[in-house]
Parts: C-alpha cells; sequence; structure tokens
C-alpha cells in the first residue's frame, strides 16, 4: 500500500504505535502543540531538514537507516550543548507513491534512535510533495550549563569524540559503483563497513557531550560539516587559532586506507592523501569537537587532536595544521549533491 492509498489520520495512528512519548512529555502527539516539562527553567532546541538526493538516496539507505540518520544528527547538535535530548518533533514531505511499509520502517528508525536517547516524538506534519524530505526539531536540556562554541582558550587542549571521516569514505565508496547499494552494511566487507554504515546512519557519542560539561568543557561543537570547517568556526567564535597536530589523525586515517584502495586503486602513492581529506573535510560524522582546561583530565569518549592558542600580533582566528591554513569541508550551497562530487574532494584538489 502507498500513502496515496491511505489517509493522514490512519499514517499518524500508526506512527503514535512505533514512536516513544519521553519521559518528560505531557501532552504529545494529537494536540496542536506538546506539552514538555521544563524543571530546570529553560531548554535548547535546533532543527535540520534532510531532502532526498541531497543528503540522502533510498537506493543507497534502508528507511530505517534514512530515519535513524535524521534523527541522530539532531541529538548530536543536543549533546553538543552538554545536554540531553527531551523531545523530537519529525515533519514529513511524502511522494504520493511512497510505500506504507516503507515509511513505517523510516518511523521505526527515527523513534529508535530518539527513545535510546530518552527523547520523544511527540508530534510533527505531513504533506505531499515531489520529493522525500524530513524536518526534525530536537528540544532538550543541559544538566551542567549550557556549553557553547565561542569559550575555548589559549592553552586549552584540543580532542574529539567519535569517528573522523568516516561518513566522507562511506560516501565516496557508494558513490564509486564499487559497492552494491543496496547491501546491508552488516554484509559488507569489514574494510569499508564501518565507513558505509556511518553515512548511512551515524551513531554521535551522545552521553560524551554531558560528560564533557560536567568536566569543565570550555567549548564544544557537533562536527556536522566536517573538521576544518566546524575548527574554524569554533576559532573564530572564541577569538583564538586552533592548531590540529596531523600525528594524532593518523588513526583516523590509517583506518581509511582499504577505502580509497577500493575507491582508488591505481592511485597507490597518495591514499594517505585521500584519507586525510576524508578525516579533515569529510562532515556528517556527527562527532563532538571540544576543548577541554589543559589540565583537566579527558573524559573517556575524548582523545587529543590538537591545542589552542592565542593569536599573535595581527594574526585572524583560524584553524591551522603543520602551519597551514586547514581547508575543505561541506557547504550547503557550494557543493554538489549526494550524487555528484564529494566537495572535499572538490577543495582538496584544488588546493
Amino acid at each position: 500500500m502507498r500513502v496515496a492509498d491511505t489517509n493522514e489520520n490512519q499514517l499518524i495512528t500508526t506512527f503514535r504505535e512505533l514512536l516513544p512519548s519521553g519521559e518528560r512529555t505531557l501532552i504529545g502527539s494529537g494536540d496542536d502543540c506538546a506539552q514538555i516539562v521544563t524543571p530546570e527553567g529553560h531548554f535548547i532546541v535546533t532543527t535540520d531538514v534532510l531532502v532526498e538526493g541531497r543528503h540522502f538516496r533510498v537506493d543507497w539507505s534502508s528507511a530505517y537507516e534514512i530515519g535513524a540518520r535524521a534523527a541522530a544528527q539532531n541529538l548530536a547538535d543536543i549533546a553538543a550543548m552538554g545536554g540531553r535530548a527531551s523531545a523530537l518533533v519529525v515533519s514529513l514531505v511524502l511522494p504520493a507513491d511512497t510505500e506504507v511499509d516503507w515509511l513505517n520502517d523510516l518511523v521505526e528508525g527515527c523513534g529508535d534512535r530518539a527513545r535510546e536517547a530518552g527523547a520523544g516524538v511527540v508530534g510533527g506534519d505531513l504533506s505531499s510533495g515531489d520529493q522525500l524530505v524530513i524536518a526534525v526539531t530536537a528540544m532538550g536540556w543541559c544538566p551542567h550549563g549550557v556549553v557553547v562554541r565561542s569559550g575555548a582558550q589559549p592553552g586549552d587542549v584540543l580532542a574529539v569524540a567519535g569517528t573522523l571521516g568516516r561518513s566522507a569514505a562511506g560516501l565516496a565508496a557508494l558513490s564509486s559503483g564499487k559497492v552494491p547499494p543496496c547491501t546491508p552494511s552488516a554484509e559488507l566487507p569489514s574494510s569499508i563497513r564501518e565507513a558505509v554504515s556511518v553515512f548511512r546512519a551515524p551513531v554521535p557519542p551522545l552521553e560524551a557531550g554531558v560528560h564533557a560539561a560536567l568536566a569543565g568543557v570550555h567549548a564544544m561543537m557537533d562536527v556536522s560539516d566536517g573538521l576544518a570547517v566546524d575548527a574554524r568556526r569554533m576559532a573564530k567564535a572564541s577569538g583564538i587559532v586552533i592548531e590540529v597536530d596531523p600525528a594524532l589523525l593518523k588513526e583516523d586515517v590509517d583506518a581509511l586506507l582499504p577505502v580509497v584502495r577500493l575507491v582508488n586503486p591505481e592511485d597507490s602513492g597518495a591514499e594517505e592523501g585521500y584519507a586525510r581529506s576524508w578525516v579533515v573535510g569529510g562532515g556528517e560524522d556527527h562527532s563532538l569537537l571540544a576543548a577541554f582546561p589543559h589540565e583537566a583530565p579527558l573524559p573517556e569518549a575524548f582523545r587529543p587532536i590538537g591545542r589552542v592558542r592565542a593569536c599573535r600580533g595581527g594574526e585572524s582566528p583560524a584553524a591551522l595544521m603543520n602551519g597551514q591554513k586547514l581547508t575543505g569541508g561541506w557547504d550547503h550551497f557550494a557543493c554538489d549533491a549526494i550524487d555528484g562530487r564529494a566537495c572535499n574532494h572538490r577543495r582538496e584538489g584544488e588546493r
């Protein structure tokens, strides 16, 4: 059965059976608004839009993975503020020929990620359209205070929780045509499984955000558009210079070499360069980038990747590696669609 063969009320009734309500929900789906408890006296809110062909492809990812991805990237924003999620609101634009079973799998994927984070899915909207669009708004609270990106200080240790470059490498693997697009991630060779899986449905280190806040982190943000872009954003917001140590990215680079060999087997001399371009410029792993006081022990999920220093004599805030400005990353208006060339690859080639 397709959505054109049913109606909005029937779909919403099914969605309510699939979705968590959340412990902080007083009024959930069914009224004009949801009502969420905020005993701390504040809430944080974020929103993202995913567009078919721009952010995902239905022939590359299962419906469940697409739903999980939509939830994950919003939950990562909550975590990046040192927060916990309380509720999600999800709106969908659906082509008339969308299969209802497929749609229910998407809703279930979104609901399971919300449930794992302790959040409810408390409402949204449905509309028909020519292209599948998913819009998610997430709300939450900060149990140990709000963490912003503008607090990094000279002397801080720059650290990351989560993976770097995997999503970009997974995109490259699927784009290469050398990976059967419908193959479930669990059935892929182990050498590329993580990269493709993270691209299809990233798993942000949500608890790491709360632990970072508890540890006294000075600044933190979600790495959604790539380390290069987001480190520059933190540097500019904080008025400092970030220096990334390439030696501390070696584990990430080495993990992606098998994907490089699959995608570019004829270019063996540039394997590390390709892998590093994904690590530095690839977005959508939704790891957490953070600046910690140098004397503070890093929370368990974090590993150091560089340091923070003051701007020197007329120097502008920047993110550097080996003395050079980091380049690459994703820009929603400058980069190609998902089935085109990856943006960070193009920029790395121009550098």
